[in-house]
């Protein structure tokens, strides 16, 4: 007998098949119960949000992968900026097909599912810097992530239309992007050496710290930090 989490693979497995021509909705999802034999019921159980659940966990499954990968290689002999510019490579490199992410891209940029597409962004940046070690606890935690996020976002995009051989263009850049925003983080160990900033930042801080998800805490794992000297 087939558990919860046999079913869930199954299906999104399934799925995948259907969503180059149906794309993350409601056809792809009924498709893919008919695929494997599972009744609707029994599926919403699993997804309850049906081909949006799919299509985020299909994201989470993606990032799994890139994880796994980064636990396996050695980056200890490279720079941080280049240790984020390979987790960022790992993760793409963890799609089998585009039109599974272009498809999904579309899906999260309905205003009714913008959030959701919001928040899987937030979590492959936030894995990606747990996975490296951030140690960050301040103001840093959250820039790190947003400006990770950034370029991820924009990497993506460029990655979708890239036709170049081994995607090249693509890393090429990726690196800009993380030159750029190196450039952003100079600027901000400057800014933290600042009286004047540190006051100013202290009530954002007070908020933000509040709003903070306890299971969004970092962990613990390779030193380094994105500071602007790596």
């Amino acid at each position: 007998m087939n558990t919860e989490s046999d079913l869930k693979t199954e299906l999104l497995d399934a799925a995948k098949l259907h969503v180059p021509f149906d794309g993350w909705s409601a056809d792809c999802f009924e498709a893919a119960c008919a695929d494997i034999g599972v009744d609707l019921a029994t599926a919403r159980g699993i997804y309850p949000r049906g081909p949006v659940d799919l299509a985020l966990a299909y994201h989470d499954a993606g990032d799994a992968q890139m994880e796994a990968r980064l636990e396996a290689e050695d980056l200890s002999e490279l720079r941080f900026r280049d240790r984020i510019a390979a987790a960022v490579r790992f993760r793409l490199e963890a799609v089998e097909d585009k039109e599974l992410v272009r498809r999904g891209m579309t899906l999260f940029s309905l205003p009714h599912h913008a959030a959701d597409g919001a928040q899987a962004l937030w979590r492959t940046c936030d894995k990606i810097w747990n996975a490296l070690g951030d140690t960050s606890d301040d103001f840093n935690w959250y820039s790190k992530r947003a400006t990770l996020s950034g370029v991820y976002g924009s990497v993506v995009l460029y990655w979708l239309g890239d036709e170049s051989e081994g995607y090249e263009r693509t890393w090429e850049f990726l690196d800009r992007r993380i030159d750029d925003v190196m450039q952003i983080e100079k600027f901000k160990a400057k800014a933290r050496e600042s009286k004047l900033m540190s006051t100013v930042l202290a009530g954002p801080m007070a908020v933000l710290n509040k709003v903070k998800a306890p299971n969004a805490q970092h962990q613990a794992g390779m030193p380094g930090r994105w500071n602007g000297r790596s």
